[in-house]
């Protein structure tokens, strides 16, 4: 994710707390704000300190920076998007990840559909 695409600040975070709807599944909670007039996403991560150690939390981060940069093609623009780890997320490879982290944003309405080019 490239810098402007990443929320970072305090503020930002409790924004999209406050005013964005949340969505869930059973590894991550996803809290989105559409933001009209934004020409780009911005996507924050969550990871809390029961997950485990500091090893433990950047791997789940970096598994799920991965599967974000890997749907960003389908994201709709103008979205504010938080994602929370939730404790079986520590369990999961990248694949599983990466289906996960698609349900639930498929969940959230923030990405668009898939096409199919196998005709």
């Amino acid at each position: 994710m490239k810098k402007i695409q990443r929320l970072k600040k305090n503020k930002d975070f409790q924004e999209v707390f406050k005013n964005g709807q949340s969505t869930a599944n059973r590894q991550f909670v996803v809290y989105v704000l559409k933001k009209e007039g934004q020409a780009y996403n911005r996507v924050g991560l969550s990871v809390s300190k029961k997950l485990g150690k500091a090893v433990k939390r950047n791997r789940i981060k970096r598994l799920i920076r991965e599967s974000v940069r890997a749907l960003e093609n389908r994201f709709i623009t103008g979205v504010d998007c938080v994602i929370i780890a939730r404790k079986p997320a520590a369990e999961l490879d990248f694949h599983e990840t990466l289906s996960s982290i698609k349900h639930v944003l498929n969940r959230a309405g923030v990405l668009q559909p898939q096409r199919d080019d196998r005709s």
